[in-house]
């Protein structure tokens, strides 16, 4: 049996996951008390369900923190347990909120929103790196939708190595792993010419493949993912998120992600995002 279990942030996108989780013809089951997952599995494995997602967050109360050792004991009886933790910035949890004039589940008419997301934070601090970790911030529902696909679709057996492109002027993407700043570099925008296109266009890798810096910038990145991946694969990591950052994450860092992703993608299971250009 293979579960894939969504957990997350309140209106991080969880419901849009287990939404597309459903038409891949997963049997899902949302808002699960964290005590039951264990009980539900059985029950589904004798049935014959091959194939489930189960949605568990704050909603399960204090039951959720136990969620670690209740994930090891279903690993132990041979399920292949997968975890999807979706997250975003507070002020966007906040507008969000504010715009669909929802209450947050832990809402008790005493803290203000921006404290019962910060509460909630807390009370998933045990479980948010467990697993897969999804920055929604900038992400609109199609991006998200297309990001998940690719999700299900990875050999979970083997490592994913995941680059992903940001503009440091929307904030630092809350999934990464490592993160490396390369505004230092020469800037396409400034250019008539280049400014409207991206780092995937023809035109903008002419650029900065020719630009020295750029080429010594990709050779110490490449360096330092190279030396230093082996011992997250020893670590039985499962995914690892190497973010780049210009200003706009338009040029620069889609151009360095891309040509990242090209190079290891003969030695690793590789994935390519480009947040700002998912808009």
């Amino acid at each position: 049996m293979q579960l894939f279990l969504i957990s997350g942030l309140s209106g991080s996108g969880k419901s849009i996951a287990l939404k597309v989780l459903e038409d891949s013809s997963y049997y899902c089951v949302d808002n699960l008390p964290a005590d039951l997952l264990a009980a539900l599995v059985e029950l589904l494995q004798r049935a014959g369900y091959s194939n489930i997602a189960v949605s568990i967050d704050v909603r399960s109360a204090n039951s959720v923190q136990r969620l670690p050792p209740l994930l090891q004991q279903i690993k132990d009886q041979n399920v292949d347990v997968h975890v999807l933790f979706m997250d975003a910035q507070t002020d966007t949890l906040v507008k969000r909120f504010s715009e669909t004039r929802r209450l947050h589940p832990l809402s008790d008419g005493v803290r203000t929103l921006p404290e019962c997301v910060s509460h909630e934070r807390e009370l998933l601090a045990g479980i948010s790196d467990i697993g897969h970790h999804i920055d929604t911030t900038e992400l609109n529902a199609n991006a998200l939708r297309a990001w998940i696909k690719q999700f299900i679709k990875l050999d979970r057996a083997r490592l994913t190595l995941l680059f992903q492109s940001f503009g440091y002027k929307h904030g630092v993407p809350l999934d990464s792993d490592l993160v490396f700043d390369v505004r230092c570099l020469p800037n396409p925008h400034y250019n008539p010419v280049l400014q409207p296109l991206t780092g995937r266009d023809t035109a903008v890798i002419e650029f900065l493949d020719n630009t020295p810096s750029a080429q010594d910038m990709f050779k110490d990145i490449r360096d330092f993912v190279e030396r230093w991946l082996p011992s997250f694969v020893a670590d039985n990591r499962s995914y690892l998120t190497v973010a780049l950052g210009c200003t706009g994450g338009q040029h620069r860092s889609v151009y360095l992600a891309e040509k990242l992703a090209r190079y290891f993608e003969h030695q690793q299971q590789v994935l390519v995002r480009h947040r700002e250009l998912s808009q």
